[in-house]
């Protein structure tokens, strides 16, 4: 059995909300074992002995689809994954200390060039973007409300869902 960590888009925003009991119980009633559920906002650690990633988020995806009425865009990591994304360093720290936000967006897949030349053209005196795999780091230098840039503009420039969270909070699930 590995641990996976579900990083969910949709939970408790935009009026979807789900408490996260009955989180840990669907993703019981899919068959996982050990869920754990981290802040109210979608991150849920689990137990699985299937090693596809991609076959996990779909069997989320339509668990929680059948459960909850809408679809949940589901992107899975594993705990070395998830480190991994934590630890990446893709700018100087005195400039992420200096900046307001610090976000880490998990995607389905990588980018392809096009798309990520795309999310590059939109970089401004605000706001800063890495590509690294299948995550998109964004630093931004004022408050998140003053950019033009969102997590539904990041979907509509990669063509892709997405799900942000931030650093800190990815950084506290893996203990660093």
């Amino acid at each position: 059995m590995a641990t996976y960590i579900a990083f969910l888009r949709a939970i408790n925003v935009g009026g979807h909300t789900v408490k996260m009991d009955r989180l840990r119980q669907l993703f019981t009633e899919m068959g996982f074992k050990g869920a754990e559920t981290f802040i109210a906002s979608g991150n849920v650690f689990f137990e699985s002995a299937e090693a596809d990633s991609r076959a996990l988020e779909l069997q989320i995806e339509a668990g929680l689809k059948a459960a909850l009425g809408y679809p949940v865009a589901t992107f899975i990591r594993t705990q070395a994954e998830l480190a991994a994304a934590a630890a990446y360093q893709p700018w100087p720290q005195a400039q992420i200390e200096a900046a307001t936000a610090f976000n880490i967006a998990f995607l389905g897949g990588v980018p392809e060039e096009p798309a990520i030349q795309k999310l590059m053209a939109l970089r401004s005196e605000i706001d800063d973007f890495h590509v690294h795999g299948r995550e998109v780091y964004w630093l931004c230098q004022k408050k998140q409300s003053d950019s033009t840039f969102s997590n539904a503009v990041l979907e509509k420039t990669l063509g892709r869902p997405s799900t942000l969270r931030g650093a800190n909070t990815v950084k506290k699930m893996t203990g660093l």
